[in-house]
């Protein structure tokens, strides 16, 4: 709220400015001004004349001038840290209110570890600390992961008899759980008498949990907190316990939050509604999802994204890119987080148009283009077959992390260049600095069952497991199942499966009786079947590749009667499906498909097509005589 100067006062010079602050009476009309000029005094140079005559006339030494000064130019975005220091610097006996704002500065700012240095400063002055002391010196510890040093100002915080209050012991439960001492931070709160913590405390136990990975308790926190406390939920408390409730797919109790937001009133904004679409969709709900994102009155970027990243979760690719096109017309800018999700969109969806035109989208609207949009875009050349483009992407990457030399070497092999795959990795080792893990040695393993590089197969799974101590998933030893199984070599391929540590799935098994299929082995194709059936004895995957086998080696009667069994088990083909993108829209279509609603006309033009076809054919029967 702006004050305003009755009309028969004139604004004061800085000379008078300062002597107002010092003598004028709280109900001065010019004690009120005054300390609102001083407030709107946002020029750097008009700053620098009152803080000159402060300093000239002798009343920086005055406690609550240097302090009111040092406040302002903390607070102004124009001032730099260093500058408000040295102003700090030059008062001649600060008082905890002038350290506070230094403190509260530094804590947030990119040198927390200067806090801690002030406070240490202070304690060897033996200065009275206060309330508003501790929080903002926890707070530094915990962005620097100072365990000990919090500790020690825990010690000092009830030494001096705040073991009670509500700003310092939510401050110790904020350090604890981002020093990552989860029982430390219950044990404060434990501590608290029921009726000393505040909804911050309780939100600040939630996320904390959630931040430590522990987020069943975190539920149970809530629980807690809705049927103990007594203190009313706010959105950030409910925002918490839907996040949790999407990292352990908890619908049901999903639905009571959303249940408790309508009985408690609260409006679903964006915050509340991007929180509910992120839980309906990790939880499989879609339809939901998407209930939640059509009634949001103002939706923004965020909300967008979420339901975009919702479809892209769920394998639901269109519904992505259609959901899009949406945004674009409704006017929204796109953050760098809905591009990354689009890309994958078209990646998967092979929508090559559409994706090279986000690409150019990003470059023409001044998007971001992080290293996550940059991986994405990576990740899209390669699955649309336009690899070289996406080396072209990887090299101008300045900032390569784990998941661009991953992507890259994936690409690589899914494009059939292993050779330069395993070279790619090679550079990764030598000059990169960094590590690889298990996703790379899957784009790997990949590049040499492509490549039929059997050998190199076996030393790169040697390599993961001894020298990089990774621990090989079921997807690891599927790969290498697929490579002996495309080199033919299918007898060693079922004894490495034997010989597996951990329990052979139904992709593994379903990689063996393909390349039984391929290669006409029926005897191993039989018992990869029934393995199969044993593991998923609804879906067809088993028989129609069994039956493939038995094609291969003529035995037609075999065939027939995989087909008469799938049948009474009733289990039934799924349709097969194709994308086609035409204008940068991507239509899908089925086996047998008569939804489409240019039907008509394709069917006209295959039939054309097909005229066409038999009478070329004709005529080269014709020449032939």
């Amino acid at each position: 709220m702006l004050l305003r100067l009755p009309s028969k006062l004139k604004p004061p010079k800085p000379k008078t400015l300062i002597s107002l602050l010092l003598t004028s009476h709280t109900s001065s009309p010019y004690h009120t001004f005054s300390l609102s000029l001083l407030q709107t005094h946002k020029h750097f140079n008009h700053f620098t004349q009152i803080l000159s005559h402060a300093f000239t006339s002798g009343f920086f030494a005055n406690p609550y001038i240097s302090s009111q000064l040092l406040s302002h130019c903390l607070s102004n975005p124009d001032f730099t840290l260093t500058f408000s220091h040295t102003i700090f610097s030059q008062i001649p006996n600060p008082n905890v209110h002038s350290c506070n704002f230094l403190l509260r500065a530094y804590s947030h700012s990119s040198f927390p570890e200067q806090a801690i240095s002030l406070y240490n400063q202070m304690m060897r002055k033996s200065m009275i600390l206060d309330n508003f002391t501790f929080p903002f010196v926890l707070k530094a510890c915990g962005r620097l992961n100072n365990f000990h040093k919090g500790v020690e100002v825990h010690c000092v915080s009830l030494k001096m008899g705040f073991g009670f209050d509500v700003f310092v012991q939510n401050a110790l439960v904020y350090m604890y759980f981002q020093c990552g001492v989860v029982e430390f931070a219950q044990k404060v709160f434990d501590f608290m008498p029921d009726s000393g913590r505040d909804v911050v405390t309780w939100n600040s136990m939630i996320s904390g949990y959630l931040q430590c990975g522990f987020c069943h308790q975190a539920v149970k926190t809530f629980g807690k907190m809705l049927h103990e406390s007594g203190v009313r939920l706010n959105d950030v408390s409910i925002v918490s316990a839907l996040t949790a409730c999407a990292r352990t797919g908890l619908l049901d109790l999903g639905k009571k939050i959303h249940g408790l937001i309508v009985v408690y009133g609260l409006v679903i904004d964006v915050f509340l509604g991007s929180s509910l679409i992120d839980m309906y969709t990790k939880c499989g709900q879609l339809e939901d999802a998407r209930k939640v994102f059509d009634r949001l009155l103002d939706k923004n970027a965020v909300c967008w994204t979420s339901m975009i990243a919702g479809y892209l979760q769920s394998d639901m690719f269109k519904e992505a890119i259609e959901l899009f096109r949406e945004m674009q017309m409704a006017g929204v800018n796109a953050e760098p987080a809905t591009i990354a999700c689009v890309a994958s969109a078209c990646g998967h969806s092979g929508a090559l148009d559409l994706g090279r035109w986000v690409h150019n989208y990003c470059e023409k609207s001044g998007i971001e283009m992080n290293l996550v949009v940059k991986n994405s875009l990576i990740d899209m050349y390669s699955k649309c077959g336009l690899v070289d483009k996406a080396l072209e992407v990887f090299h101008l990457l300045t900032n390569k992390d784990v998941y661009s030399w991953s992507m890259m070497i994936s690409g690589l092999a899914m494009n059939a260049r292993s050779d330069e795959a395993l070279q790619l990795f090679s550079l990764m080792e030598g000059s990169s600095g960094v590590r690889p893990n298990g996703v790379t040695f899957l784009g790997i393993l990949s590049a040499c069952s492509h490549g039929g590089c059997v050998g190199e197969g076996f030393y790169y799974f040697e390599k993961m497991t001894g020298q990089y101590k990774l621990p090989p998933g079921v997807e690891h030893y599927g790969c290498l199942v697929d490579l002996l199984g495309r080199a033919n070599l299918l007898v060693e391929a079922m004894e490495f499966i034997g010989s597996m540590p951990i329990q052979p799935d139904a992709v593994i098994w379903r990689s063996l009786l393909f390349a039984c299929s391929r290669h006409g082995n029926v005897e191993l194709a039989e018992v990869a079947a029934k393995k199969i059936s044993e593991l998923e004895p609804e879906k067809c995957g088993a028989h129609v590749l069994l039956s493939n086998a038995y094609a291969s080696a003529s035995r037609w009667k075999d065939v027939r009667m995989v087909r008469r069994n799938m049948g009474a088990e009733g289990i039934q083909k799924q349709p097969g499906c194709s994308f086609s993108e035409i204008d940068g829209s991507v239509h899908e279509f089925l086996v047998a498909d008569s939804v489409h609603c240019q039907i008509g006309v394709i069917c006209d033009t295959l039939q054309a097509m097909n005229v066409v076809l038999k009478s070329r054919l004709f005529e080269l029967d014709f020449l032939d005589y």
